[in-house]
This record gives structure tokens, sequence and C-alpha cells, in this order.
């Protein structure tokens, strides 16, 4: 199973807009993970129409109306694999732990909220933060995540878009 991983992409705002290569491996992907802050329903729209189920997670700027539509955490089973979603992880300092705590039945947590990718394991449970693919902030570059689980097992992968 191969998963599109996205957050924080903040729209509409602007001429912002999800770049092409993140959507092109949106559409490719079996599911679209995005880990909140989509901030209002035509982002939610968007990710949709491309094709793969979409499981999104409100954040802190998300309106009203995408609270209403999407939970604020969510546990997945995918390919044999558990997955949790949170949009704020809370300190930097002992995050891991903390998230390992928050989701004592998954094999992962995915988040956002700070726009730095971030990806940290240890005895087989992982978290993981895509980045930004429209507001980079104090990252590198603009970024998404991409994941494959084999027999219950997640590999993640950052792709920076530019």
């Amino acid at each position: 199973m191969r998963l599109a991983i996205i957050s924080d992409t903040h729209m509409p705002r602007g001429a912002r807009a999800i770049p092409d290569a993140c959507l092109e491996r949106c559409r490719a992907a079996d599911a679209i993970l995005h880990a909140g802050d989509l901030v209002d329903v035509p982002v939610l729209d968007l990710l949709r129409s491309l094709g793969p189920p979409l499981h999104a997670i409100s954040g802190n700027v998300d309106t009203e109306a995408v609270r209403r539509l999407v939970p604020a955490r969510l546990q997945l089973q995918l390919g044999g694999a558990r997955i949790g979603m949170i949009h704020i992880p809370g300190p930097a300092a002992r995050r891991l732990e903390r998230l390992r705590a928050d989701f004592p039945r998954c094999d992962a947590v995915i988040f956002g909220h700070t726009h730095m990718p971030e990806h940290a394991e240890r005895d087989g449970f992982q978290i993981f933060n895509p980045g930004s693919p429209t507001e980079r902030r104090r990252a590198p570059a603009r970024t998404m995540g991409l994941a494959t689980i084999e027999a219950g097992r997640v590999e993640f992968e950052l792709l920076a878009l530019g």
C-alpha cells in the first residue's frame, strides 16, 4: 500500500496552490492522509476529487465547517499497520514518547502543525511530520511525505517539492 501524506496546506490564501508534483503523487497513491490545517472545505473537495480515499483531521486554523466534517484525531488500519493522526504534537522534547503514550495501539503517528519535516523511530514505533507542500516557513523546502506499507511495516519517505 502506498500513501501520500500532506499537512498544513493553509488554503485558500492568496495565489497559494498545492504543487502539481504533490497532486500527482496524491493521485497515484492508494490513500491520501492530511494531518490538519486544510483551512476550508474546498481543500477537502480538491483532495477528494483526486481519486484515492482521503483520511483527514482538523487543525488549529481550520474553519468550523472543516471541523464538522473531519475529526481532530484519527486511528486507521491501513495495509496491516495501525496509523494515528493528530495535528498538534506538543513540544519537541519527548515527542516520540508522548505520542506513543497517546496512541498506544498504533505503529506510527503522523502529525503536522510545525511545518518542519520530522521522522523518528524507536523500538518499531515511528512518528512522522510531512512538512507542508505550500508554506515552508523555516523548513528548507516545501515537502510532502510518502509511505509504503508492506506486511504491516511502514516505511516513510520525505519528498522535497522545491
